[in-house]
């Protein structure tokens, strides 16, 4: 680490900070390490690449990009892996993204569901790719407010993950500026929201207990799931892997889901029916029968 302080401490009496750009035999190294590692094609990316990393690279006291990824590479821990991935994704998102799918959710996958689970009372749900948790807090209030009094007999927790740890300390702490629960029904605003000041509410308690926060990769070889899922949203994640990575996953999907669940992908996304089982049922929403 001694190395790095003097790098830093050479660039900052030089008054830069800055590193050179980086070089195509550099950013082929990171495209192929990001796609090996996390599934994501940062290929057509390499401006955000450079735009991204440059700064942190060079306050970090690494000399080039090849030093840095020669680090991130060698570490044990696995820590600087996940750092790079948190600099390098995109994460935007609000409550009641796509409305169309919370209106299927409400009018058709729900009151399926509170029919063939009624013995069992159990519906398991998925959030994957969450963020900061806008997706998987609207599924826990719009299930709380679908079952009303009965809610209390089910467990409907939503397991939320993101490959992201900065997303998901931010989705943990469930605090978000006010002007986003605009979207959101009156009633819910009044009901699943506290008011920290003009400028920022924070979810009740009883909504928070109702989703589980969890850092997982997508491109884990095994998903450790003891149970099948009932619903999985997958929305606006796979825009960003190849054609073999995201039949691969989708596959998956179908693997991990209880006949009659439904996968909800992005409206600017797609599954292909054939190379999958899944039954497309409405946009962007598909069934396994």
């Amino acid at each position: 680490m001694y190395h790095k302080i003097l790098s830093a401490l050479f660039l900052h009496l030089k008054g830069g900070g800055t590193i050179r750009e980086i070089t195509e035999a550099e950013f082929s190294k990171l495209v192929g390490f990001i796609k090996q590692n996390y599934g994501i094609n940062l290929l057509q990316k390499k401006t955000l690449v450079h735009g991204r990393l440059s700064n942190y690279i060079a306050q970090s006291g690494f000399i080039s990009f090849s030093e840095y990824f020669s680090y991130v590479e060698n570490d044990p821990t696995g820590k600087a892996g996940v750092t790079l991935i948190n600099k390098l994704t995109t994460n935007h998102t609000y409550f009641l993204r796509e409305p169309q799918h919370f209106k299927f959710l409400e009018r058709v996958a729900l009151p399926q569901f509170a029919a063939t689970e009624h013995a069992t009372k159990d519906l398991r749900v998925w959030s994957a790719g969450c963020s900061t948790g806008e997706e998987p807090y609207t599924l826990a209030m719009m299930i709380d407010s679908f079952f009303g009094t009965e809610k209390y007999r089910w467990d409907t927790k939503v397991l939320a993950t993101d490959i992201s740890t900065s997303v998901l300390e931010t989705a943990k702490n469930a605090i978000y500026p006010t002007q986003q629960l605009e979207l959101l029904p009156d009633s819910w605003r009044v009901k699943y929201f506290r008011k920290i000041n003009v400028e920022a509410s924070v979810l009740t308690e009883a909504i928070r207990r109702e989703v589980i926060f969890r850092r997982f990769n997508l491109m884990n070889e095994i998903f450790p799931f003891k149970k099948k899922f009932h619903l999985i949203l997958c929305r606006n994640v796979m825009i960003y892997f190849d054609a073999e990575t995201k039949r691969e996953l989708i596959n998956k999907f179908y693997e991990h889901m209880e006949p009659g669940g439904y996968l909800f992908v992005g409206h600017s996304e797609s599954v292909n029916r054939y190379e999958s089982k899944y039954q497309f049922v409405a946009p962007a929403v598909y069934r396994k029968v």
